[in-house]
Parts: structure tokens; sequence; C-alpha cells
């Protein structure tokens, strides 16, 4: 192939800079290599900026606001006297103090591992060059290696174009003003968090949602648990609902949805469209490479992270699997690796999932209904929070800890969690999981007292035939 005199030969680049493509070019230099990464948005992508961590940010004070506002805690003898919230002093903290601090962090660690950053908007001319466009600007990259994590984007249906009122989830991290009343189309994962934390901000919350049930994902036991905190809190939960239309005005949105063959509208101040995302990848030019693609848009790659093209890998919501940060993050290791000349193949036995609801809710491996559809020989222990000691000083008790076990080995085939802090204790069960071991195994091993974590190890004793506390 012959490439122009103002082509650049590079050793590897990343296209994108979230949490795949900056954990694969740091990995990566961490092994000898050279790399740039390019960018056309913000270093840390959606998860840093408009994702995963300002969502929690508000997730988080939406709680406290709760708390402060409807003296959640006189059980115990604390009596607040009320809270006012400064709308403009969240969003300042939310952007400046936690974005700004994770995205500035993620900047120094590429600098210090001597990784180029080019701002731009890549695309490919063939299997071995990216044009980088940015602004007048134009940079020819003749790579080596090249990983690509351009990530995933919120789809916009018909009827709810991204405009005015209408927003997706990177909109709804920055609304102007708490809206009175807030519509949420498609209650997910995304759409389920966002309907928590408005609600505690004060909203009143109606979640739209076409399947039977919110929260595809989580089996009923565990969506119940947040379907019953959901209604305490009056948000309103509509399903086998089909979102039809919307229609603005200056300080107001009209939509309409049909439910059972009949119409309804619902007048709100801004509505929230979480319906899922597609892969960033239809503007990549993979059509002048020999990059294989899925009907679904997403890269084809073997189970070392590299397409159909060898020395190109794909990684994180471009790929087959779950749109999660940490599984783009674990591709990202397996990439980086192959890039620099090792032999690392994607191993993961299962990928835990989170719902940062109230109460949280947490997923690994094998579920009651995934085991069963399987045919596979399992047992099932459940133990409670209202049994666990810290969870009662927290006045925190809704909730479970469950497990599956394999019934003539012990050996623990899925987890789940619904209460507090489920987010955290799923990860135990992800080395359990990973590693192979057994209910036993977790048993046996000492948990400080008293600690949440202590319940894990109930639940264990509990799949052993051997329980003390229930």
């Amino acid at each position: 192939m012959v490439v122009g005199s103002q082509a650049r030969e590079v050793d590897l680049v990343v296209i994108g800079s979230g949490p795949g493509g900056y954990v694969a070019a740091i990995r990566a230099a961490q092994l000898g290599r050279k790399v740039i990464i390019v960018e056309r948005d913000e270093i840390g992508g959606v998860c840093l900026n408009v994702g995963c961590i300002p969502s929690k940010a508000l997730i988080n004070a939406g709680h406290i606001y709760h708390e402060q506002l409807h003296d959640t805690n006189t059980i115990m003898g604390v009596h607040s006297k009320g809270a006012t919230l400064n709308w403009e002093e969240t969003l300042k903290w939310k952007d400046e103090k936690v974005v700004k601090t994770l995205t500035g962090g993620v900047g120094m660690l590429l600098k210090k591992n001597k990784v180029e950053i080019l701002r731009g908007e890549a695309r490919f001319n063939d299997n071995q060059v990216l044009n980088v466009i940015s602004g007048d600007e134009s940079h020819l990259l003749e790579f080596k290696s090249c990983i690509i994590a351009t990530g995933s984007r919120p789809i916009e249906i018909p009827g709810f174009k991204f405009e005015g009122r209408v927003v997706n989830s990177t909109g709804a991290l920055s609304l102007p003003e708490v809206p009175e009343k807030l519509v949420i189309i498609g209650g997910g994962v995304i759409g389920s968090e966002l309907a928590g934390a408005y609600s505690n901000l004060g909203s009143k919350v109606t979640i739209l949602e076409g399947l039977p049930h919110i929260l595809n994902g989580f089996d009923d036991e565990m969506i119940k648990v947040v379907v019953d905190e959901f209604k305490e809190r009056h948000i309103d939960i509509v399903t086998n609902a089909r979102a039809k239309s919307s229609e603005q005005t200056a300080d107001s949105v009209k939509v309409t949805y049909e439910v059972d063959g009949k119409e309804e509208v619902l007048e709100a101040d801004y509505v929230l469209v979480s319906v899922g995302r597609r892969p960033n990848t239809d503007e990549l030019g993979l059509n002048n490479t020999d990059i294989k693609m899925t009907d679904r848009g997403q890269i084809e790659v073997n189970n070392r992270q590299e397409t159909s093209v060898p020395g190109i890998y794909a990684i994180g919501d471009i790929v087959a699997g779950p749109m999660l940060a940490h599984k783009a993050s674990y591709e990202a290791k397996i990439a980086a690796a192959n890039a620099a000349g090792d032999d690392e193949l994607n191993c993961a036995v299962a990928i835990p999932a989170v719902a940062y609801c109230d109460p949280e809710l947490a997923t690994m491996g094998e579920t009651p209904d995934s085991a069963k559809e399987k045919g596979l020989n399992f047992n099932i222990a459940k133990f409670p929070f209202a049994a666990n000691g810290r969870a009662i000083t927290m006045n925190a008790t809704n909730g479970f800890v469950r497990i599956l076990t394999d019934k003539d080995t012990h050996v623990i085939i899925g987890a789940q969690v619904a209460g507090p802090g489920a987010s955290d204790l799923i990860s135990e069960f992800a080395v359990a999981i990973e590693n192979g071991l057994s209910s036993e195994d977790i048993s046996m091993s000492i948990h400080p007292h008293p600690t949440l974590g202590e319940a894990i190890m109930d639940t264990s004793e509990l799949a052993d035939g051997l329980p003390i506390h229930i």
C-alpha cells in the first residue's frame, strides 16, 4: 500500500478515550507501545462526562435532599429542620468537583504514561490508515495496530426528537431546573435510576415502559424490591405502554401514549427518552475496511478482541455483550495486551450488572430463571437484610442476598444482591464466580462485624446447610 508523504507512521492508535479507550491506551503504554489516543469530544467519554459518574452524583444528591426534607431518620431520633435545594449549586458541584476531578485525573494518567492525545474525528481510509479531522486540519496516521473504542449514543424514537423539552440521558443530567413533572420513556436501568434521582429531588415522575415490567435484565423478585419503593415514593409506572408522539409548548410538553389500544396523554415539564443505545460505528468509514459487522451495527471480534482485520481490535459498546463501562475496561486490557504482542484471551465467566436504584440491584452469573432454562442442577440460598446487624443499624433492611450453587460441587454459579450497598457487595461474588469458589470457601472466610458483607457469609452458610443467623 502506498500512502502520501503526509502520512505519519504510528505504533498504536486508540479511537475514543472512554473507560475502554483510556484504559487500553494506558495499558498498551505500560507494555511498551507508543500510543496515540484520538478523541473528538471530552477525555473520559460518555461515562465520566455525561453518564455513569454524573448520574451517580445526582442520585447521591437526591438521597441527601430527600432524607433531610422528609425527616426520614426520625426513627433514630434525628430530626432535620427541612432542606432547600440550590439546583445551580448542585449542577456546579457535579460538573466541577466530580466530573472535572475524574476527567482531569484521566488526562494526567495519559500524560504520565506518555500517551499522545490527538483531538479530532477519526475515519478509516483503509485497513492501515486513519484520517483524523480536527477543524480545518487533517492528520493521516498509518498504524501498526488500532483499538476502536468509540462507545454508543442514545437511541432516538419517532415523535420524540431530542430538542427543547425532550431530552436524552445526557440532557437529563443538566436540566435548567428540577422539573415539577417528569415523564420517562423507558424503564430500563438508566430510566429507573434517574426516576429515583429526580423523585428524590422533588419531581413527580411517571415511567412509560413498553415491556410488562421495568428493569429488564433483573428477575421479578429483585424488581419487586425497587417497584415497592417506587410506589412509596409515588412514582407512577405504566407498563405495556407505547409512546407515540410529543407536542411542546413554551413551558411544557405533552406525551401521547397507548396502552391496551387506548390513547392517553400526559403533560410534563420535560420528557426523558431512555430506550437504549446504539453503537458509534456508522461514521468511522468502516466500509473502507475489511472489518466485518453484525446486523446491529456492532463489530465482530474473536476472543482476543481482534476484528476480521489483523491488528485492528474493538472493545466496549461497539462489540457484542452488555453496554457496560467495566466490560469495556476489561476488554481494553485484553486488546492492549494483544496489540503489544501478547496472546491474551477474553475468558470472563460472567459480567456483573448494577442498577443504582433505591434500593440498589446487582447481579452476577446465573439467575434462577437462566439456570432453569439451561437445565442446571442447582440450589438457591437467600438471606434477608432484615437479619443483618449493620443493615438494621442503618435502617436499611429492605432486600436480600441470594446465591445459586451447583448442587453437587457447591460451586457458586450466580449471585444477586438487592438492597443497601449492592453495587459494592457484588464484587465479592465477581471474585468467587471467576475463580470457581464454593459456598464453603465464602462461609469459612472471616468477614468483619458488623458489616453488610456478613450477609454474603450468612447466605453462604445457608447454602452449606449450616445457617447461624436465620
